[in-house]
């Protein structure tokens, strides 16, 4: 090989990693497909307040119309654009995590919640209508997770309501909830 075909070889396989290292910092790799037009990142930004993390990222979408998500733009019409796109997996019947023992704990916004069950093992825990696809699990972390209190009340409220036995730091920080903290929380 002649010099001058040895430097336009090594001139090209450096551009192309230049070029494919800032496809992926600027989120246009083709293997994730980062590259979103504008309102489908408002819209995937917007569901990534719900995530709670327990090994993956998980969004918890109990109920479509429920005024939480529905004042945050998350809707069944913005999930089934989502699904659409290939962020996530929507199905009205729901999804559930199986064969959990007599505790487990989740995550959100970086902070333990700790899940007691009534029994000693073989429990399921309800996960809501909304799985992340494998590039949703892979965009999540290309976006701002911000906490959202009053949906972080609506599910500690509803696991309560389904007599898990809840402790969490984050439990009774906003005192404006309409039922009793203490009953939410037990001793570790």
């Amino acid at each position: 090989m002649k010099t001058g075909n040895l430097l336009a070889a090594l001139l090209q396989f450096i551009t192309s990693r230049v070029t494919r290292s800032e496809n992926f910092i600027y989120g246009k790799d083709p293997n994730i497909q980062f590259n979103l037009n504008p309102e489908d990142s408002r819209i995937f930004e917007a569901l990534c307040q719900f995530l709670w993390i327990q090994g993956d990222p998980q969004p918890l979408i109990f109920d479509v119309e429920n005024e939480v998500y529905t004042k945050q733009g998350i809707t069944l019409s913005t999930l089934k654009h989502l699904e659409a796109i290939g962020l996530i997996v929507f199905d009205v019947n729901g999804f559930v995590k199986t064969g959990l023992g007599k505790h487990t704990r989740l995550f959100y916004s970086g902070k333990p919640t700790k899940i007691g069950f009534q029994n000693d093992g073989n429990n399921y825990l309800d996960l809501g209508h909304v799985l992340l696809t494998e590039r949703g699990k892979k965009m999540v972390s290309a976006f701002k997770l911000s906490r959202n209190q009053e949906f972080y009340e609506y599910v500690i409220k509803r696991w309560f309501q389904q007599e898990l036995v809840l402790s969490s730091i984050q439990i009774g920080r906003n005192q404006k909830t309409d039922f009793d903290d203490r009953a939410c929380s037990t001793k570790e």
